[in-house]
């Protein structure tokens, strides 16, 4: 008998536990429907395709109830974090996972404001943050409501300074039409002591543009554009030309982001540069390449 009551006393807290922890979970007619963060053409970007420093950043939000007017990106030691200043003080925490991982928490990874004694203003909070251009799951906490809502929030890659970055955000879609071209292109970055040969050849297909890149000289043994390798064309080199290597082109008229291996040195080591490719420029040749 005693141990039915007993049993019977654990199931009704159990129920009352659940029943509390999902009253604080807000309901999808509590919450106004999410937009989409982000677009198809972002690619993620990891902390070590960012220079390190301290960058404000646009960041995307799935809820007009949930808006950051200010965000600064910190990049350190292979590591980002954020600072996030909302528009008001409506939050009280926060919680990198969904509402109901929040709600059955107990606490343990709730992120609170940077200052809890802040009166005025709006509040602030700091979060890691794993990726830019890729969504990331982040749930509220209302402080009217006594309850979590679902958030997404996407830190936008392109609104950084592009010589900052190591790697391009997204592949735009080339607007030359088909065919082969001579291009205009400035390199920037490293010493400055490398060139590049101008015009450079690059020919356009589906929206598509690839580049042949010809250097100042043939210590350059691979080259790496969003972490992608490609070989110098070694016939060029043992015909004795300069290090020469065919690259997608993932943008004109904005610096591109890339990296050349130099074997120059006493040690092979990796120098990264920049390439901007004049659309203006572009004149189309009959020329095979």
């Amino acid at each position: 008998m005693k141990k039915s009551f007993f049993l019977a006393i654990l199931c009704s807290l159990l129920i009352a536990n659940s029943s509390f922890l999902n009253a604080q979970v807000a309901s999808a007619s509590e919450a106004l429907p999410a937009r989409k963060v982000g677009s198809d053409d972002m690619l993620p970007l990891l902390a070590d395709d960012i220079l390190e420093g301290d960058y404000e950043i646009e960041v995307e939000s799935s809820s007009s109830m949930f808006r950051i007017v200010q965000s600064v990106l910190h990049v350190k030691d292979g590591k980002m974090s954020a600072r996030l200043t909302m528009s008001g003080k409506g939050y009280s925490k926060l919680f990198l996972g969904t509402a109901e991982e929040a709600s059955d928490s107990k606490g343990e990874g709730e992120i609170l404001p940077l200052s809890l004694e802040q009166i005025e203003g709006p509040v602030a909070f700091e979060i890691p943050v794993s990726a830019l251009n890729s969504s990331i799951k982040c749930a509220a906490f209302s402080k009217k409501k006594g309850k979590w809502y679902d958030r997404e929030i996407l830190f936008d890659a392109s609104s950084l300074p592009s010589e900052k970055l190591l790697v391009s955000p997204k592949i735009e879609q080339i607007k030359l039409k088909d065919g082969n071209y001579l291009v205009k292109a400035e390199l920037t970055g490293g010493s400055g002591r490398a060139k590049i040969t101008s015009p450079v050849k690059v020919s356009v297909k589906g929206g598509r543009a690839f580049a042949i890149l010809e250097w100042s000289s043939p210590n350059f043994d691979y080259m790496k554009v969003n972490h992608e390798r490609f070989d110098a064309d070694s016939k060029i080199l043992e015909q004795g030309g300069n290090s020469t290597f065919k690259i997608p082109v993932y943008a004109f008229d904005k610096k591109v982001p890339v990296t050349a291996d130099t074997v120059a040195m006493s040690k092979a080591h990796e120098i990264h540069y920049w390439l901007e490719f004049d659309s203006k420029s572009a004149k189309k040749t009959r020329k095979k390449f």
